[in-house]
């Protein structure tokens, strides 16, 4: 998978109860990346993203601001090793 990304990003602020799942998956089938996002018991998002390396910075920089409902105080991202397995963007509960 030469080219391809993965990250692990966690968002915190109001990310939970503002269509910030459902966002997040549009968000990432527009830029042809596959994953998943979930709620965390902390209150933040933590999304999986991999695809080519400018599809995912472009949508590190959606998960900056989030949908129109959400307010997003902090980010923070780290590299992940690639997952062969994922073949869409999805919801984890």
């Amino acid at each position: 998978m030469s080219g391809v990304t993965a990250r692990r990003v966690f968002v915190s602020g109001r990310v939970q109860g503002v269509g910030f799942r459902a966002g997040t998956v549009e968000a990432a089938l527009r830029r042809g990346v596959v994953g998943w996002v979930r709620n965390t018991e902390d209150g933040r998002v933590e999304v999986h993203v991999q695809g080519p390396g400018a599809a995912v910075v472009e949508f590190e920089r959606w998960l900056e601001k989030g949908p129109r409902w959400a307010r997003v105080d902090a980010l923070s991202a780290r590299n992940l090793e690639i997952d062969s397995t994922l073949e869409t963007f999805e919801i984890r509960w």
